[in-house]
Parts: C-alpha cells; sequence; structure tokens
C-alpha cells in the first residue's frame, strides 16, 4: 500500500474541545433572539409554543453547561477515519469479554451520537447492568455524513446506500470480519441497505423503525386513501398510524425539497432549537416525548432529559451542521415505510411511541428471515435516549440466538 493510502484509511485518535468563545457567542446570539409574538392557539398545532422555547432558551443561554456534555464524549474512545473521501468520526468501545460480537449503531435525525451514549456501557459491560457476560458487544457508533464531528460532504450522492457502504468499510478496517448492525430513524434506512447489500461480514440487523408497509398499503396511505380490505385489528391500526404520521411531516418534506433554504438555523440557536423539537412521534408533534423532557431535569431510570435535549442541539450548533443534516432528506429517493427486499436475518422490536407500530404479519413478509420480533410496552421513535435499559436488553435478546454459544455462526 503506498503511503497515501495508508494516510487516507489511517484512524486517527478524536477529541471534543470547543472554545470558550463559540459558547459566549452561542449565550449572546439567544439572548439577542428577535421573538415573534405568541400563536394564536392554545394547543401545540401551530409549532412550538413561544412560552415553551422561551423557558428552553432562558435555562439554554443561562445554566446549561455544554462542558459535561464535552466530557462525556472525551471519556470514550473516538476516532476519525476517511471513507469514500469523507472524514468519519466515529465512538468505538471494545468490550472486555472476548466473545463480545461486534455492533455498529446507527443514528438518525434530528439526532446524533448523543442518543446512543446511554446503551454504550450497557451493551460492552452487561454485567454492570444486571445482564449476563455472554451478550456483551464491542459498540461502534459513526456520525453521519453531515452531522455532528463527521465531514460534510460537497457533492451530492451521500444517502443510505453510500452510508451503508461506508459503515460496511469501517467495520472491515476495524479488523471485524463477523457483526451485526442495528438502526433507528434514518439509520433504519442504512441498515436495511446494509441487509440490501449483504457485505461479507455482516450476520444480521436489528431495527426499531422497521420498513414492513406491503405495496398496496403503502400506496394507499402515501395517497390518504381508504385502506384495502381484508387488514387485520393490527394492520389498520397500522394503517390509521401511518395517515397521521404522513399528516405530521411538514418539517421532512421541507428538508426533502429546499434543504439550503434553511439558513435561519445556522444563523439562530433559537430557531435551531425550535427546528429540532419540531419533530412528531406517534403521541404528537411536537414529539411527546422530547415535550415531557423539557420538564425532567434529572432521572434515575435512563429517561430523557432536559441536558440530554440540550446536549443534542448544542452540538448540532457547535458543528454548524443544521443544514448540512437536512440535506440527507434531500438526497434520499426512495420509499419510507415500504418493504425494501432485506434477505439477510432481521430482528425487529417494535415501540409503542413509533410513527408506526408495525404488525407481525407484515414484518414476516417484509423480512422473510425474521429471527426476532417484539412488541415492547413503553418507548418511541427515539428508543435509545427514552428507554436505554430496555432498548439495550432488546438487542441482547435479539441477537443471542446468533452467538456461537447459541449454536449462531462463528
Amino acid at each position: 500500500m503506498s503511503a497515501t493510502a495508508e494516510l487516507a484509511t489511517e484512524i486517527r485518535p478524536f477529541h471534543v474541545e470547543f472554545a470558550d468563545e463559540a459558547l459566549d457567542d452561542l449565550r449572546r446570539r439567544i439572548a439577542s433572539t428577535n421573538w415573534p409574538e405568541r400563536e394564536t392557539v392554545g394547543d401545540q398545532s401551530q409549532g412550538v409554543p413561544l412560552a415553551m422555547i422561551q423557558e428552553l432558551a432562558s435555562y439554554w443561554m443561562t445554566d446549561y453547561d455544554w462542558r459535561t456534555c464535552e466530557a462525556k464524549l472525551n471519556a470514550l474512545p473516538q476516532f476519525v477515519t476517511e471513507i469514500d473521501g469523507l472524514d468519519i468520526h466515529f465512538i468505538h468501545v471494545r468490550s472486555q469479554h472476548e466473545d463480545a460480537l461486534p455492533l455498529v449503531v446507527n443514528h438518525g435525525w434530528p439526532g446524533s451520537i448523543v442518543e446512543q451514549l446511554k446503551i454504550i456501557d450497557r451493551l460492552a459491560n452487561p454485567a454492570a447492568h444486571g445482564a449476563s457476560v455472554a451478550d456483551a458487544f464491542h459498540v461502534v457508533i459513526p456520525s453521519m455524513p453531515g452531522y455532528g464531528f463527521s465531514g460534510k460532504p460537497t457533492s451530492t450522492g451521500w444517502g443510505p446506500e453510500r452510508m451503508a457502504r461506508a459503515w460496511a468499510e469501517l467495520m472491515e478496517r476495524l479488523g471485524y470480519d463477523r457483526y451485526l448492525a442495528q438502526g433507528g430513524d434514518w439509520g433504519a434506512f442504512v441498515v436495511d441497505q446494509m441487509g440490501l447489500q449483504a457485505p461479507e461480514g455482516l450476520i444480521a440487523i436489528h431495527t426499531n423503525m422497521p420498513a414492513t408497509v406491503p405495496a398496496d398499503v403503502d400506496k394507499a396511505s402515501l395517497a390518504g386513501e381508504p385502506p384495502p380490505p381484508g387488514l387485520s385489528k393490527e394492520e389498520r391500526r397500522a394503517y390509521e398510524q401511518l395517515i397521521r404520521t404522513y399528516k405530521q411531516v411538514e418539517y421532512a418534506r421541507m428538508m426533502a425539497a429546499r434543504p439550503q433554504t434553511l439558513y435561519g438555523i445556522a444563523d439562530s440557536p433559537v430557531g435551531l432549537a425550535a427546528w429540532l423539537l419540531d419533530h412528531n412521534d406517534a403521541d404528537g408533534q411536537p414529539a411527546a416525548t422530547v415535550v415531557s423532557a423539557l420538564d425532567r431535569p434529572t432521572s434515575n431510570t435512563g429517561a430523557l432529559t432536559r441536558d440530554e435535549l440540550l446536549d443534542n442541539i448544542t452540538l448540532y450548533w457547535l458543528t454548524n451542521t443544521g443544514v448540512s443534516a437536512s440535506r440527507l432528506y434531500w438526497e434520499y429517493k426512495g420509499g419510507f415505510f415500504n418493504v425494501k427486499g432485506v434477505s439477510i436475518p432481521v430482528a425487529v422490536t417494535v415501540f409503542p411511541g413509533e410513527q408506526y407500530q408495525a404488525p407481525r404479519s407484515w414484518a414476516e413478509q417484509a423480512y422473510p428471515n425474521l429471527i426476532y420480533f417484539n412488541e415492547v410496552d413503553r418507548g418511541g421513535h427515539f428508543a435509545a435516549w427514552e428507554e436505554p435499559e430496555l432498548f439495550s436488553a432488546e438487542l441482547r435478546a435479539a441477537f443471542r440466538s446468533l452467538r456461537p454459544t447459541n449454536g449462531g455462526p462463528s
């Protein structure tokens, strides 16, 4: 290998450190926000309410401490490597257990690697959390291109398909010849593409936002038409949830059509925060889980907190990735919840607060090699963030049959 090629594939340590001036500038910009009048309705149908965002902005400006998040990140092994001409940032935590399975975990929008911080030790060091050492994972969490500390694409083409190839390259570069992949939100699109591409070494995928909707149901729901006949009770419920979801994705349509127009979220911290907060889940828009976290300063159970939300928003601000992250919606031209044709082993966890609850009947048709399916009783679209203990337990259970000690491939 030439010196140039070696340099391109080099894995370099990464350390997070933003200057005090950047944080001072953030506070100044929050203080100088040009506020509009309050909404003309008594609910959240017009978007993030003025009182809600002003309260968050006040806390962000005066009490929130980014350095706490920065310290958490720097306590983890972080790296950067160039893949397909772009710097890719990732966290890589190797378990102390020799039989641990390598796992690459994919975040989505409006998230980042911050979403997965609470699951890392639970997966890599399960005994410390009351689980078996036999269920340990080596954990790899990349920042998607245009997000966080990864490079920002300067040309088109960085959609889920290309990311899937990049993650396969990353796992090979880390020396893993057999590994697993997990994803939700955009990460679910990426792992579906990984499953389609079936790179050598990929054993199976787990998704918490599965693509299971049959073609006739997908066509009808996108058009807002009555459901096809013959749906079961669970399938009819899923259909109605799809109809509701498609009525609440104005943010996605804007990013898919005109991401470059969103200059306001690169110029105003409050504008960015409101944009990232106004993201629907199964309980309403803005996302109910996010809204409830605004009033939760701490949590003993791992539930989402106000500071964790601001960690994510502040990461977007300090890296100026509001617009670059939005372009992923423009890049992707495929369907959303429609069947993709994955034939490798697939595990599915259905969270009740997801945008739609995939019925087992659809999952079995969409993923003919379905090795695990479970409906849990709590959690939603931001599952790893909302319910880190439950989410980690699901990954352990989902992939348990694939471990060599349980008869899986060696």
